[in-house]
């Protein structure tokens, strides 16, 4: 097709007026229970005012990147396969029918063991794929291992997850049905409050290692139909494994591309890209402050954007995918706690589809950092809800076992030297 890259399968969007279904809200951070209602509530008053029109179906089964095409018609191309699963690399191997390719990666995503799905098929597979499905299995488990678990008395549960190379990551499984998980191994935003930013990153994780942890939660039995991307790791850092994994999570896994949650510090081409893939996720915005001299000191390696036009850029996608922004704010005394910073984002907000995320910080030994009082955080939620903008102050959960991003394994993990 015209305007398109070569060898890349084209979908014109239908005029139709469809209605996507809501599935669930789309959001809930580590430990956040309150979040998610409060932002199906926002969804609900935001299309009740006519602000948030469903979007035709076909727009959110459409593929990534929109190409020039002819006056009137819109194009948009899937994801290649650019970090394949071993499922994709046996299926080149043996090749195997699109179809059995499918069925391998949609009975792995959703935690069953490959063989006994294979043998409870009415049509069996090939001889030489059924040989050689033990040996994929292992492989497959040994993508995410559980190293470590330590149950909260909240309900959830926070694990360290081993990975092949014996490199480690952490994840959180959490009541309602979610799960918290990680991009990569370590950080190298150096957010200055965050335990996982103090180690620097050591590498990407695969698409494949980003979804196995989804797995490895439903195999354990955890119900799982909502993913967010809040582990360790920043996601634009390492965007195409994760534009896999979403397109991995989004399809065979058969999760609502508004349950998976894409978190990040920002950054405007990010939202861009993510705006033309084929599961456009809901997204979470890591602001935590107005003020641009401030925001380089609390995230001293994050693009370096004005944050109000970084805002802007968040919800001018979230107004594309028709779901509400959730804004994550960081509650830190003396730095971005103050009732003018509430009425200042307020104004960023009013009349926006956007939900902010008040969370207080997870102390880390060794910062001179606060966490200010609960009561502050009340306090900036009623400030917002007086301007009209909806807000909740978040109960992190899991912080009796080190809930914190990269305490627990910071306290298990040896020592390793960081990527520069």
């Amino acid at each position: 097709m015209d305007g398109a890259p070569s060898g890349a399968s084209c979908v014109p969007l239908r005029d139709g007026v469809e209605r996507a279904p809501a599935n669930g809200t789309g959001i809930l951070s580590c430990g956040c229970e309150e979040t998610a209602p409060a932002l199906a509530g926002a969804v609900f008053a935001f299309r009740q005012a006519g602000r948030a029109p469903s979007p035709p179906l076909d727009a959110l089964k459409s593929a990534p990147v929109a190409h020039a095409a002819p006056a009137g018609r819109i194009v948009l191309v899937r994801l290649h396969v650019i970090d394949p699963t071993p499922i994709h690399t046996l299926a080149r191997r043996l090749e195997l029918p699109p179809v059995h390719e499918r069925l391998l990666l949609r009975a792995w995503l959703l935690g069953h063991g490959l063989e006994r799905f294979a043998a409870t098929r009415g049509a069996p597979f090939s001889v030489s794929l059924m040989q050689a499905l033990p040996e994929l299995q292992v492989e497959l488990d040994r993508l995410a291992m559980a190293a470590q678990q330590h149950a909260s008395a909240d309900g959830s549960r926070r694990l360290v997850i081993r990975l092949a190379d014996g490199k480690t990551v952490e994840s959180v499984w959490l009541a309602r049905q979610a799960i918290c998980i990680s991009t990569q191994v370590g950080c190298a935003v150096g957010c200055s409050f965050c335990r996982t930013g103090m180690g620097g990153l050591e590498r990407n994780l695969h698409a494949a290692e980003i979804a196995a942890q989804v797995v490895l939660a439903r195999k354990h039995g955890h119900v799982t139909r909502r993913v967010v991307l809040m582990g360790m790791g920043e996601p634009i850092h390492n965007l195409e494994a994760v534009l896999q994994a979403l397109e991995l999570l989004g399809g065979e896994g058969q999760l609502g591309h508004k349950e998976l949650v894409f978190s990040t510090v920002g950054d405007p081409r990010a939202f861009e890209r993510l705006a033309a893939h084929h599961v456009r996720p809901s997204l979470a915005l890591s602001l935590h402050t107005l003020d641009e001299g401030t925001r380089r000191e609390l995230l001293p390696r994050a693009p370096r954007i004005e944050p109000r036009a970084l805002l802007e850029g968040a919800l001018r996608y979230c107004e594309r995918i028709t779901w509400p922004l959730l804004v994550q704010w960081t509650l830190l005394e003396g730095i971005n706690d103050s009732p003018q910073q509430a009425l200042e984002l307020s104004e960023q907000l009013k009349g926006r589809r956007a939900l902010v995320n008040y969370i207080p910080w997870n102390v880390v030994a060794g910062t001179k950092l606060a966490r200010p009082a609960w009561e502050r955080g009340v306090q900036l939620v009623r400030t917002l809800r007086a301007q009209g903008v909806l807000a909740t102050l978040r109960r992190s959960g899991a912080q009796d076992v080190d809930g914190g991003c990269g305490q627990l394994r910071a306290r298990t993990a040896p020592a390793t030297a960081p990527v520069s």
